[in-house]
């Protein structure tokens, strides 16, 4: 949307004074603002509150002091309340200057002007520009997109937050307790603080508590299919699902793709990725997932979100996907890159504060908060080393604690290094967190060093200790072992059950579930590599698979 142009406001109950005043300053100031004109105090107020409760932008106010229902300087004060940085000018005759010297005080009244003001090159217009260019050079544009206002320590504001972030759209954060911009806007709104948090979309609407499948709605993301029966769905948007998409699409196939929070999985958390082949500087994971999103949709994938997949029956042979919402999807095949989620830390406190200064993954929406104060970041893999150095930039200290000696066992070279290389980040080998304390948010952490236990403040603790597959909703239909990870080709020829469940006469394709035509890549997947370019080339493989059991 474009920004609105500021606007000024004449008010005069006289047509020929008004249509006069109204006729000068759009002759001198028609390009850079827009000029509104109304012919009463009451209506000229009424206008100022419509401005405001729409947010646009009012640079000056000219009003007659001599209008019957409302006073030039009665209404002038009454602008204060809703533009207080609005420049204002009493338009007056000789007769009424001492009370427009008494309006400078009153009604902070930036000037006054005597009529006639002819001509306007010497008695106006000087005047004028020189109101609005202090009035520019104080004025803070509105911003246009998505603005989100909640409180800090909202776990739904956090979620929120995270969607945003992770669909890449643009958005202002105002927090309600801090911020009187924030305050003012939710009264403009006609809300409260128990409506928090509050979305107001690019187009002014705005809605309160909103779940993420509304904000997917106003921001225009699909979440029910368009097509009666597809030839591939692939359930799950992390690297492999959008690498399914992208040669599904590609390859004419009826493609959907349906992702029930963001597209990127946990590599979409990842602040920056060096290690992805092509990317020589390294890119976040969000900008890889964004790039891969956009490019299956432009092929022609269709992209459901947030939407999540509950149940998968085989009706003569096709797939019937049920929706949370209690939609079906029918499709020919069904590629399943339902990933991982990171494991709960079992400690006090961890339920209670979860949103509230503890988070599992990046957060990379809470790193600007963390400025010069202590962070603990639980877990020595990748995950944990890329969230380590992107929160080095803002924390004072950020304190990685791991059971072991080292990071050598689960960590990258290079990510080692660089740790090795940051000032402000301390490894705490042989420890583990005891506990975490707060009342409405994190404030300390009980730390086990060496079998010491250490209170210590802490303003967020970022959680990476392992993950589990998100296959709880689909493992009565597919063989898994025993941690939950879907079994496929020789890995599923070797398990004891496959004879009894595999009645065709060929053997499973390499990344085919014991169900014919329902395959498995990415980190769900027993045996997958955990790593993004792995996860790339098991979702554009598994396509090839799907074209063979359509060919049957």
């Amino acid at each position: 949307m474009a920004t609105p142009k500021p606007i000024i406001l004449a008010v005069d109950d006289d047509p020929q004074v008004l249509a006069a005043i109204a006729r000068d300053l759009r002759q001198e100031f028609a390009q850079d603002y827009r000029i509104l004109r109304v012919n009463s105090g009451p209506e000229a107020l009424e206008t100022i509150k419509e401005l405001h409760a729409k947010e646009e932008p009012l640079a000056l106010i000219l009003a007659d002091q001599r209008m019957p229902e409302l006073e030039g300087v009665e209404l002038l004060t009454a602008s204060r309340e809703f533009f207080p940085d609005a420049k204002r000018v009493l338009l007056t005759a000789y007769a009424d200057t001492e009370a427009a010297v008494r309006a400078i005080n009153s009604a902070r009244l930036d000037h006054y002007l005597m009529k006639p003001w002819d001509p306007p090159e010497t008695l106006l217009y000087p005047t004028l520009h020189d109101l609005l260019a202090a009035w520019q050079a104080t004025n803070k544009p509105r911003f246009d997109g998505v603005r989100l206002i909640g409180f800090q320590w909202s776990p739904l504001s956090h979620e929120l937050k995270d969607f945003l972030s992770g669909y890449m759209v643009g958005y202002q954060w105002l927090d309600y307790e801090t911020s009187p911009e924030a305050q003012a806007l939710v009264k403009a709104k006609g809300f409260d603080s128990t409506d928090l948090p509050l979305i107001i979309c690019a187009d002014g609407k705005a809605v309160a508590n909103p779940s993420k499948a509304d904000l997917a709605n106003h921001l225009g993301i699909a979440n029910q299919p368009l097509q009666d029966m597809y030839d591939v769905v692939v359930v799950g948007a992390g690297p492999s699902g959008l690498a399914a998409a992208v040669y599904g699409a590609s390859e004419g196939l009826r493609t959907l793709i349906i992702e029930r929070q963001t597209p990127g999985g946990q590599a979409g958390t990842s602040s920056r990725i060096e290690n992805y082949l092509g990317f020589p500087t390294g890119l976040s994971g969000a900008e890889l997932a964004h790039r891969a999103w956009t490019q299956a949709v432009r092929l022609g994938a269709e992209f459901l979100a947030p939407q999540e997949v509950t149940d998968l029956c085989i009706q003569d042979g096709y797939k019937v996907l049920t929706l949370s919402d209690g939609r079906e999807v029918k499709t020919k095949a069904v590629v399943l890159t339902t990933g991982v989620s990171y494991r709960t830390l079992d400690v006090p406190g961890m339920d209670r504060l979860s949103g509230a200064g503890v988070y599992y993954g990046a957060a990379r929406t809470e790193a600007r908060s963390c400025d010069e104060q202590d962070v603990y970041i639980v877990g020595g893999g990748n995950s944990a080393g890329q969230a380590a150095m992107y929160l080095a930039t803002y924390a004072r200290k950020v304190f990685i604690v791991i059971r072991g000696a080292n990071l050598a066992a689960s960590m990258s070279a290079y990510l080692i290094e660089q740790i090795r290389n940051t000032p402000n980040i301390e490894l705490l080998p042989h420890s583990q967190i005891k506990e975490v304390c707060g009342q409405d948010h994190l404030e300390a952490v009980m730390v086990d060093i060496n079998g010491t236990v250490e209170k210590r403040p802490a303003r967020a603790l970022f959680v990476f200790i392992g993950a589990k597959p998100s296959t709880e909703w689909v493992c009565d239909q597919v063989l898994c072992d025993g941690k939950g990870f879907v079994l496929t080709g020789r890995d599923l020829v070797t398990d004891p059950r496959y004879p009894q469940i595999w009645k065709k006469a060929r053997e499973p394709y390499l990344l085919e579930t014991c169900v014919p035509g329902i395959f498995s890549a990415g980190d769900s997947r027993a045996g997958a590599m955990a790593r993004v370019a792995s996860a790339v080339g098991e979702g554009s493989m598994a396509i090839k698979f799907v074209h063979q059991y359509l060919d049957e």
